[in-house]
This record gives C-alpha cells, structure tokens and sequence, in this order.
C-alpha cells in the first residue's frame, strides 16, 4: 500500500509543478529483485487512486531483470533471485547489481492542462 501511495505522492507533486488535472496512464519500470509483487501493487493502487486526480489512470508496468556481478568469475549475470548462485560457474559470491528499483517512467495526462494544452505526456524528473 506504501508504495502504491508513493506513486500517487509523485503524481500529485507533478500535477502541482505542471497544472494537469486527470492522469490517463502511469508507466512503471520494477525491477525483478526489487520486491514488489505486481499484482498487490496494482490492487494497492486502485484502491488509493478513487476520487483524485489519478483515479481514471491505469498501470503500465514493464519488468527489469535481475542482474549480479559473480565475484569468483567476474561476469555480470543474470540472476532470478538475492543470493542466486551464478549460472556461469555455479559460484556463491554473487552481489546483486540491477533488477532492485522501481521507477516512474512517464505520466500520460489528458490533453487539458493549465500549460500546455497540446503536450499529453509528462515525465517526472530523474
């Protein structure tokens, strides 16, 4: 729920910044380390986006993969799960390196907003 509220913090802070009044869709990247389980995010958001500014939008959510550095073959490798052995040579010194975050892509809002009433996607700030 914590997170899904985050979301909606980030969409009201850019709604703020740059006078949009409806959001269409929330694009989303998570990583597969990251520990967010999808579908609770999605249950999650529903329930806190009713009556706002967000609460026509819809989730686009896309995956990262997991990845580590492998210690014992120096190789970056992709990994399913924190403390994967490497797939490469089977070693146990694997340090998770990609696949952990989760981040806003881009915000679509609908065309009529206060500054710019041709623009219909908005990116938050890195």
């Amino acid at each position: 729920m914590s997170l899904a509220e985050g979301i909606l913090r980030i969409i009201d802070d850019q709604a703020a910044t740059r006078g949009f009044r409806c959001v269409l869709r929330v694009r989303l990247e998570i990583g597969e380390l990251a520990g967010v389980e999808i579908e609770a995010l999605r249950f999650a958001f529903d329930a806190v986006k009713a009556n706002g500014i967000a609460s026509q939008a819809v989730l686009e959510i896309s995956t990262a993969r997991g990845e580590g550095w492998c210690m014992d073959c120096g190789t970056t490798v992709p990994i399913a799960a924190l403390y994967a052995d490497c797939p490469l040579c089977g070693g146990a010194r694997v340090r998770a390196s990609g696949g952990m975050d989760m981040r806003v892509i881009d915000i679509e809002v609908d065309g009529d907003t206060a500054d710019d009433p041709n623009r219909r996607s908005r990116r938050p700030p890195a």
